[in-house]
């Protein structure tokens, strides 16, 4: 995928093409690709952050000893923050916020939003599981007096609350926030705190490299027609449509 997005940055900086679009063939494409040389051991830095970043411990483990590539973190903390994150996931907020304090009790005490987005999901399982009541005291005592202080808070904390006003979250316009997907966006929001907090980055660096791919092709559609790479699932060249 580097070797693609190198290989198009070339193109995109050579001299201003004609009015016409200049056609690229496969043959000329795949050229300057195996032109560019890619340091192996950059490839391992960029797979060494990958399973860094989604928490893939174990293997990052074997690859550190298979590849020689260390990683820019102690693996024990990917344990940490997988359990963090598994907590969250499986509706146990309780449990998520005593790991993340065991953790780095600033990580929820510099971010309140984060900690506002765990009091909520706590809310929607209380709600999840039937416990009204509960439910409604915890949104009074915790809840309200954040939303007090930001609009923001507010809104959210009043969708929320509807889940209560309906017996069959099927109709209700709010019922996504009992969806598995609430879970793990809230999830995926303490994952990227607790990297922050570890000075690493809360996205892998391919997620960005795709990015530039993307943009890349998109600013030389309108110079040339190349074989472009359209799904990314399986980076496979499409020759051009002339």
């Amino acid at each position: 995928m580097s070797l693609f997005w190198i290989g198009i940055r070339q193109l995109a900086e050579s001299e201003s093409m004609a009015m016409s679009k200049k056609v690229i063939t496969r043959d000329e494409w795949e050229k300057k690709l195996n032109d560019v040389k890619i340091r192996k051991e950059d490839m391992n830095k960029l797979v060494m952050n990958f399973l860094v970043t989604e928490g893939y411990v174990e293997a990052a483990e074997k690859f550190r000893i298979e590849s020689g590539t260390e990683p820019d973190i102690d693996l024990t903390t990917i344990t940490e923050r997988m359990a963090v994150k598994k907590a969250v996931q499986c509706g146990n907020v309780v449990d998520a916020i005593e790991k993340v304090n065991d953790l780095n009790p600033e990580i929820l005490d510099t971010n309140p939003l984060l900690f506002f987005h765990l009091q909520q999901q706590r809310l929607i399982e209380l709600i999840r599981n039937g416990k009204v009541e509960e439910a409604l005291e915890f949104a009074q005592d915790e809840l309200a007096p954040r939303g007090e202080e930001n609009q923001s808070f507010l809104e959210e904390l009043e969708r929320t609350v509807a889940l209560l006003a309906f017996e069959d979250v099927s109709n209700c316009p709010v019922g996504e926030l009992l969806d598995m997907s609430q879970r793990h966006k809230t999830a995926s929001e303490v994952n990227a705190a607790i990297l922050t907090s570890q000075s690493h980055e809360k996205d892998p660096k391919l997620t960005s490299l795709l990015k530039m791919l993307i943009w890349a092709q998109n600013q030389l559609d309108k110079k040339a027609a190349y074989p472009r790479i359209n799904d990314l699932s399986s980076a496979k060249l499409e020759d051009p449509s002339v």
